[in-house]
Formats: C-alpha cells, sequence, structure tokens
C-alpha cells in the first residue's frame, strides 16, 4: 500500500514539472511520503 501511494505521488509530481499543476502541494506531499519512507525503512517497520 505504501509503496502504491508512493508510485501515484511521483506520477504527479512528474506532472506537475511537466504541466505546472498542483503548484507546491505535490512537492509537500512527496517530501512526506519520502520522510515516511525512510523511517519505516530505519526503523524496520512492517504494514501489519
Amino acid at each position: 500500500m505504501l509503496w502504491t501511494i508512493i508510485g501515484i505521488l511521483i506520477i504527479l509530481w512528474i506532472l506537475g514539472f511537466a504541466f505546472e499543476i498542483g503548484g507546491n502541494l505535490v512537492h509537500i506531499i512527496l517530501v512526506i511520503a519520502l520522510i515516511v519512507l525512510l523511517l519505516r525503512i530505519f526503523t524496520g517497520g512492517r504494514a501489519p
């Protein structure tokens, strides 16, 4: 589930650069998703 969300955010981020849609919101959400991903990798958390 987390990988799906990250994939969607990356696609939206690329589209945001290509078509300038979404403004800074997409970038902020992408940064939050990357922080969550790094926390899960470093803490070894597993999805239930």
